[in-house]
């Protein structure tokens, strides 16, 4: 793995000075009340050292994904709500990214103070690097935190630009993430058991083979798993596939470390009531779907995770957020629980899955970046990391 990147400590002296703090606030949002908070959460440790040093705080962050213009339903308002209430202070949320407004609320703040700026994707510049953007947002401040561990696989002028003009830094949450998968990566623990799942294999080839460079096993569930059974020539009903990758993942079977199913759950339809039938992985019937992992795989793959010393688990077994096909992630996210070994959830719907069965509090390091997670595995690095260690100091 490439340097380290600087930590909060390498900043210049902050008494009196306004700090950009660029999070990762893309939380789930519905009729306007935040379900989620977590992403929130994680950013406290960093917001709160950046104010016991002195330090006046903006925080910036993307939500959703606006059309770089600004989108009503896309504000930052319940965000800014919420960590106000989280931090027991008012956070006042600016109405624009740059401007006049910004700028002079964020020269009015005083040491302890913290505010937010509007949506980041509001301005067309944010998503293409923009220099002048990039320029703007550092213009009333003193120093740059990246704490945005989800949204550092992206080359955006709030990611990749200021440490091109300030003293920068990582905060505690990035910092963490990437010292958890950089040992990962570098130092694994062996047996290292690896969990994949989610809809498209095209997404994954690249992490899988980063992956067996480093792990024992890969246990493969989830839609992917059905471009797999398709390249051992089973049967695979109305199943997901990916035709075009049949070839690649016959190559990937060919190392005799990768473990797909052996029995599955199947529907004729992806809903609450669905009728399913319990079926074994070479025999699908035509017109149904494969929904879910059997209860024989996850009582396979729970075996090789009670035995791992370290195990990594990306995407679900199956479309959990419904009950008939909850079943095999529900096991899953038990066995990692279980596991004595060190375990890491690779953010997104796995991170999901482990709050909904109620046992994130029993895995060792669940990440807020699915895609920068898997991005860090298969590339080595990410834009936003290759920046902070190039800051301007």
């Amino acid at each position: 793995m490439p340097a380290p990147v600087p930590a909060l400590e390498d900043l210049p002296e902050l008494q009196g000075k306004r700090v950009l703090l660029r999070a990762d606030f893309n939380v789930p949002v519905q009729d306007g009340e935040i379900t989620d908070d977590l992403r929130i959460r994680a950013a406290l440790p960093t917001i709160q050292w950046l104010r016991e040093q002195g330090a006046a705080v903006v925080v910036g962050s993307h939500f959703g994904r606006p059309k770089g213009a600004p989108d009503p339903q896309y504000s930052l308002a319940p965000v800014a709500a919420r960590l106000g209430e989280l931090l027991d202070i008012e956070v006042p949320l600016a109405p624009e990214v740059i401007g006049a407004t910004a700028t002079s609320m964020q020269l009015g703040l005083g040491p302890g103070d913290v505010m937010m700026l509007e949506n980041l994707r509001f301005e067309p510049g944010e998503t293409t690097d923009d220099p002048s953007l990039s320029v703007a947002l550092c213009e009333p401040v003193d120093a740059y935190v990246n704490d945005a561990f989800g949204a550092s696989h992206r080359a955006h002028a709030s990611i990749v630009g200021p440490p091109r003009i300030l003293p920068s830094a990582a905060g505690r949450l990035l910092h963490r993430e990437v010292e958890v998968l950089s040992a990962m990566l570098d130092a694994p623990k062996h047996p290292f058991v690896a969990i994949l799942g989610g809809s498209k294999v095209s997404d994954k080839l690249g992490v899988i083979d980063a992956l067996l460079a480093r792990c024992d096993t890969i246990l493969v569930g989830g839609a992917m798993a059905f471009t797999f059974l398709a390249a051992r020539g089973y049967p695979i009903g109305d199943s997901l596939v990916e035709p075009d990758r049949i070839a690649d993942c016959a190559r990937l079977l060919e190392t005799g470390r990768i473990h797909i199913p052996v029995d599955v759950v199947v529907a004729k339809d992806i809903t609450e009531n669905a009728e399913t039938r319990h079926v074994g992985a070479r025999a699908i019937p035509a017109g149904w779907k494969g929904l879910d992992i059997g209860p024989e795989t996850a009582g396979l793959f729970s075996d090789a995770i009670a035995e791992a010393r370290m195990v990594l688990w990306n995407g679900p077994m199956g479309v959990f957020e419904l009950a008939p096909f909850a079943a095999g992630t529900r096991t899953i996210a038990m066995a990692v629980a279980d596991c004595h070994g060190f375990t890491i959830i690779g953010g997104g719907d796995s991170a999901a899955a482990v709050r909904q069965f109620g046992v994130a509090d029993r895995v060792d390091h669940v990440s807020t970046g699915g895609g920068a997670s898997l991005e860090l595995i298969e590339q080595g690095d990410l834009p936003g990391l290759v920046a902070l260690r190039g800051a301007n100091h």
